[in-house]
């Protein structure tokens, strides 16, 4: 079983953590607002890719022309573009807004249009489909939907958040401590991802990052001692451990979403739904997880002993890396 768990996370792992400093899923925004006579002010967040500039670029319709300089800043976490631009007696209905190079990452864009009377519609690019059409508000069903897909996208690409589960996983003992465990985690997440989303707290994103890798590496000693048979809070209490460390990674989780510019309006639609979307994701994970563990006890696989305490020195091992790489860059070493 521990090997299971080790071959459904090494691979996409590996291909990350050298080069990860922080969630790479990071979303992007393109925020359109109206301005007077048939103007519009667009600002362009790319995210940081991998440590530089993200690959997808902004590509408007032909018919918008600036009428000022286009400005750019670069932040931390983002590149930011300004431009103002000139739509000639045109509404924004019906336009194709492109953004080529998307489909190379694992990047989702919510374009938002803010309009004169303070109406607002927000729309989601996928890499898949790099493009969107302009159109007027849409219906409540298709946003929930799209907030769900973003959630279960998020949870998916967040390997350090399920890196964290499948420490639990190979700590926990029983079916019904599983139980405990996952639901103490889901209610801890869900309480800070409301709080962060409603903006009654906030935890800045580079400590944030440190402190989830921490809580990683904190569960590596955990699965060793729980593999010799010896005892600790975190063995005897599994879902202690996962509320606590819970309240933490809610705040990742909301980082998630409170950088799309969701509308006001849609807040609660989109905390709901989004929150729905990382349960379905984390569930998929755990029960495919355990579905792999009974085919391969059916088949009665039997693997070399050293092989089977790979996963634990894994998790610890990430979890220490993350956490000096994560430290430094908080620190402002490099």
């Amino acid at each position: 079983m521990r090997l299971l768990f080790f071959f459904i996370l090494l691979f996409g792992q590996c291909t990350l953590c050298l080069e990860s400093s922080a969630h790479e899923s990071q979303p992007g925004t393109l925020e359109i607002r109206e301005r007077a006579d048939q103007r519009y002010e667009l600002t362009w967040r790319a995210p940081i890719y991998y440590g530089g500039p993200h690959p997808a670029r902004l590509e408007l319709p032909e018919l918008w022309r600036d009428t000022i300089v286009p400005e750019e800043k670069l932040l931390p976490d983002s590149q930011v573009f300004r431009r103002v631009v000139a739509l000639d007696g045109k509404g924004v209905d019906g336009s194709i807004i492109r953004f080529p190079g998307l489909e190379k990452t694992i990047t989702t864009v919510f374009v938002r249009l803010i309009r004169l009377d303070g109406t607002s519609t927000t729309e989601v690019v996928r890499p898949t489909l790099p493009s969107v059409r302009l159109r007027g508000e849409r219906p409540a069903h298709v946003a929930a939907f799209e907030y769900t897909g973003l959630g279960f996208y998020h949870i998916l690409q967040g390997i350090d958040h399920l890196l964290f589960v499948l420490g639990l996983l190979l700590i926990v003992k029983g079916r019904m401590m599983l139980v405990k465990t996952i639901t103490a985690f889901t209610v801890a997440h869900s309480i800070t991802l409301g709080i962060a989303t409603l903006g009654y707290a906030s935890v800045p994103l580079a400590p944030l990052n440190a402190a989830i890798a921490l809580s990683i590496l904190f569960l590596g000693p955990e699965i060793v001692r729980s593999w010799r048979g010896q005892s600790s809070l975190t063995i005897r209490y599994p879902w202690l451990v996962a509320f606590l460390f819970g309240l933490l990674h809610g705040f990742g989780f909301a980082s998630g979403l409170t950088t799309t510019g969701m509308p006001q309006a849609e807040i609660p639609l989109a905390l709901l739904f989004f929150n729905v979307g990382v349960e379905f994701g984390q569930l998929a994970f755990v029960f495919t997880a355990l579905a792999l563990v009974r085919s391969f006890t059916i088949l009665e696989v039997h693997w070399p002993r050293p092989v089977t305490a790979l996963p634990g020195y894994v998790v610890g091992s990430l979890g220490a890396y993350w956490t000096i790489q994560r430290t430094v860059i908080l620190l402002g070493v490099v």
